[in-house]
């Protein structure tokens, strides 16, 4: 069968040149005469373009030209000076050396709201990384009979209908390793904080398969949020995926925050994804960040609600990328996803311009797999794969408090636990909003030190009788003395468990807490006096006791030295705290 060509020339060639041509083309392609076409073309200025079998074969000056500019592109940076600038280009474009390129040539057929059809990709795989002719990149995402759809990484300036589009033979990538630390960067890794370009270490592919069950390690090594709600009650571990779940103006983010801030001396790297906020919230996530010395060991990586939807939905990949690399080389990383709610319309957003057809809710049927192979990626490896890990922090919004909703359900379903924020908790005051009946942690105390396993045995046990009996005598002012002494002894620990904002909690500070809180140590103090004298508590510990504390702190366990002092230094913040 023979196979269709178009010969592209800036001059129509002679019947002498014609001939010599179909002979080779006839030998080397099988391409008889009458599939032959043959245009002319004044802009490629000199030569030809041959296109076959899929195939573009550039011989024109016009195409020399942009391997030329390529070149000078990906060259050296260009000097301040205006005299070595132009010895810089002479001596580029004497070394210069043009090449034939056989390149798969493709034809947008139409292109805007950030999506461009192509036909003439015959080859085209999906997740491919593509270039069109004014420069922009784009991301091979839907493959059809006959063209591809394709979305756009960049600006669609100066494209259009005809324009041309070349495959590059591998996936989207973004830059990887310790250069990255401390900086922001948009969702394929490009620098945007003005502190000049980043020295990455290697590119990895944004879309990567998740390990199997051989490569990874029980979660068992505890990561500290800081948050004593969290620690004590929904213990979080290395290498587990944990949800943040709830309306919003909740305190999501802060919980997310909090725990990153928390990780300053810990080792744990931590990378904050921005899906879809306000400019301004990245901005002052970063301002937290840097203002409590922490901004370090993070890296932003930020598609902000302006930029495209494209951008929005590759970001977590692209992060979780850049956190892989770590793992790899036995180090610890904190991703903190906010949000995937916006991730999932972003990627609606794409499916319904790409034409595909709408499943359930409006959203494609396959919105689970797009949150399953992302979160899948977060797990703790053995040393034969790198012994590091990746903890996953995903934030999910919920409409009404509506955790049944599409969305929240898969990505529970797809999680390790979850931490429910509950609107009334919030504007009552109780912040953190954990509602203690609905968070759970499916790693639990395999997660948890020591010390704080032991004290906060029954914490949430306290706090579920709590609750039930305020339910039922709420309406009721005759209580017979064991249920009051229950509902004083949980409004105290309530209390307890309330948290001002960017202040985490170092382990020996959660342990004494919550010893003298289960203990019922504190029910003599009057409630609206418990957080100021749980304060006066902890500023005499660390003043007369830091050697406890310390040791708290390095064994992770509440030793019977350390239950005495804790005790006895209560004893006398109570005999100053009554003037005796």
């Amino acid at each position: 069968m023979s196979k269709p060509c178009i010969l592209r020339c800036a001059q129509l060639p002679d019947s002498a040149h014609r001939a010599r041509l179909l002979e080779f083309l006839r030998s080397r392609y099988g391409v008889a005469e009458q599939d032959l076409e043959v245009r002319e073309d004044p802009e490629l200025t000199g030569g030809f373009v041959l296109t076959v079998d899929g195939y573009t074969y550039d011989y024109s000056v016009h195409g020399r030209m942009r391997q030329m500019d390529e070149a000078l592109r990906t060259g050296a940076a260009a000097p301040d000076d205006a005299a070595e600038l132009v010895e810089t280009l002479r001596r580029e474009i004497r070394s210069f050396q043009p090449r034939a390129e056989a390149l798969e040539l493709g034809t947008v057929l139409e292109v805007g709201d950030g999506i461009a059809t192509a036909d003439g990709l015959d080859r085209a795989v999906y997740g491919e990384l593509v270039r069109f002719e004014n420069g922009t990149e784009g991301m091979v995402m839907d493959l059809r009979s006959g063209s591809v759809g394709i979305i756009l990484l960049g600006s669609e300036e100066g494209l259009g209908e005809g324009s041309s589009v070349r495959r590059t033979g591998r996936t989207v990538q973004v830059p990887v390793g310790e250069g990255l630390l401390g900086r922001v960067v948009n969702a394929l890794g490009d620098p945007i904080d003005d502190l000049g370009p980043i020295d990455a270490s290697d590119r990895y592919p944004v879309e990567r398969e998740a390990g199997g069950v051989i490569t990874r390690e029980p979660v068992t090594v505890p990561l500290q949020t800081g948050i004593l709600a969290i620690d004590a009650m929904v213990p979080i571990g290395r290498g587990q995926r944990e949800l943040i779940v709830g309306d919003r103006q909740t305190g999501k983010t802060a919980i997310a925050v909090d725990t990153m801030l928390n990780q300053r001396d810990t080792g744990v790297i931590c990378i904050y994804v921005a899906i879809g906020q306000k400019a301004s919230s990245v901005a002052r996530v970063q301002e937290t960040l840097r203002s409590h010395g922490a901004m370090d060991h993070c890296i932003i990586v930020s598609a902000t609600a302006g930029d495209s939807h494209s951008l929005q939905y590759i970001a977590p990949y692209a992060a979780t990328a850049m956190g892989e690399y770590f793992m790899e080389r036995g180090r610890d990383v904190l991703i903190v996803y906010d949000d995937l709610s916006k991730h999932a319309v972003a990627y609606r957003t794409l499916s319904l311009l790409l034409k595909r057809s709408p499943g359930r809710e409006a959203y494609p049927g396959d919105v689970f797999y797009l949150h399953s192979r992302l979160l899948e990626r977060a797990c703790r490896v053995t040393k034969e794969y790198g012994g590091g890990s990746i903890t996953a922090l995903p934030i999910i919004e919920t409409q009404a408090g509506d955790v049944s909703a599409y969305i929240p359900t898969n990505v529970i379903s797809i999680t390790d636990g979850q931490i429910y924020l509950e609107s009334g908790l919030f504007f009552s005051g109780q912040r953190p909003a954990i509602n203690v009946g609905l968070s759970v942690s499916r790693v639990g105390g395999a997660a948890q030190t020591r010390a704080i396993k032991k004290t906060a045995g029954t914490l949430r046990i306290d706090l579920a009788r709590f609750r039930e009996l305020e339910v039922f005598t709420q309406f009721s002012s005759d209580l017979d003395k064991a249920t009051q002494q229950t509902l004083d002894h949980g409004r105290r620990l309530l209390e307890l468990l309330k948290q001002p904002l960017y202040h985490p909690l170092p382990v020996s500070r959660q342990a004494t807490l919550l010893y003298v809180a289960t203990q019922g140590l504190l029910d003599d103090i009057p409630l609206e006096q418990v957080r100021g004298f749980a304060d006066q508590l902890m500023e005499r510990m660390e003043t007369e006791h830091q050697d406890v504390l310390e040791e708290i702190q390095a064994s992770g366990s509440l030793s019977g030295t350390a239950v005495e002092t804790i005790r006895n230094t209560l004893d006398t913040c109570k005999a100053a705290f009554r003037g005796e």
